[in-house]
């Protein structure tokens, strides 16, 4: 069998569908694409879909990433442009390579997330920010199936950056589809503050409604709007503080960083 490793992200009006639709949609455009999937044993028989993580409900990726098994081999590159057809706007396929020896998950040991905050000032958010990061803890607490539990937050938080936004987010070496760049949250009528964290992906992971209540917990802050996430990046810290691409390994060929932030 042949094992293709794929990054997507999950844009607009898309951040709503929970994991589990997007694993149904992704089923259903497997069969569309006439994908050769390998499939599991049993009574019901699945396609061989191995998920790394994924996004809360209602939270936008640039950096996804699933595995495939195949009973036939394939071109990446062709079955990622076949595939990418078959999915709705606002999932869409940005890269697949074939994946050598080597668990995926191993790779993937921090996110960088984009937090916007529409109506919190730049200079407010940046004093709350630093705040934080000075902070010993952070406990916040979580409700979960297994009822309400408290994580410090602070402790998977490896760093925090204030921007002045809006500022539009880099999507690099993709498909630029008009309907999955729609965003449906309410455009800001003056500047405003994004955080741009990097967070250790810990054990419960730390969300970014996790590192709003810190916020709020530590330095006071309430934002006067409702915040949008998006996860930039995921991957392994590289020797200069950036994330290495996790498929990197597994191609010969140099790509951009998943979900480079613009310039500017």
């Amino acid at each position: 069998m042949q094992k293709l490793r794929l990054r997507y992200a999950k844009r607009g009006r898309l951040r709503f569908t929970s994991h589990r639709d997007v694993a149904r949609t992704f089923e259903r455009a497997l069969r569309r694409a006439g994908v050769p999937m390998a499939y599991s044993q049993g009574f019901s028989p699945h396609p061989k879909v191995s998920w790394a993580g994924a996004v809360p409900t209602g939270v936008s990726s640039e950096a996804e990433y699933l595995e495939l098994q195949l009973v036939e081999r394939v071109e990446p590159e062709s079955l990622r442009a076949e595939l990418d057809a078959a999915l709705p706007d606002g999932i869409d396929l940005l890269t697949a390579v074939e994946a050598r020896p080597g668990p995926l998950a191993d790779r993937l040991v921090v996110s960088k997330w984009r937090i916007d905050m529409p109506g919190t000032a730049v200079a407010e958010l940046r004093q709350a920010a630093e705040q934080l990061m000075a902070a010993d803890s952070a406990l916040v607490e979580r409700m979960t199936k297994d009822g309400r539990r408290t994580i410090d937050a602070r402790a998977a938080l490896l760093s925090a950056e204030v921007w002045e936004g809006p500022r539009p987010i880099a999507q690099r070496d993709q498909k630029r589809r008009a309907t999955a760049q729609v965003d449906d949250w309410p455009e800001a009528s003056a500047p405003y503050g994004i955080l741009v964290t990097v967070v250790r992906q810990t054990t419960p992971v730390v969300r970014p409604d996790d590192v709003l209540s810190a916020l709020r917990v530590v330095a006071g802050l309430e934002p006067s709007a409702a915040a949008s996430a998006t996860r930039l990046e995921q991957g392994r810290l590289d020797d200069g503080g950036g994330i290495a691409d996790p498929l990197a390994q597994d191609s010969d060929g140099d790509r951009t960083p998943a979900g480079e932030p613009a310039a500017g």
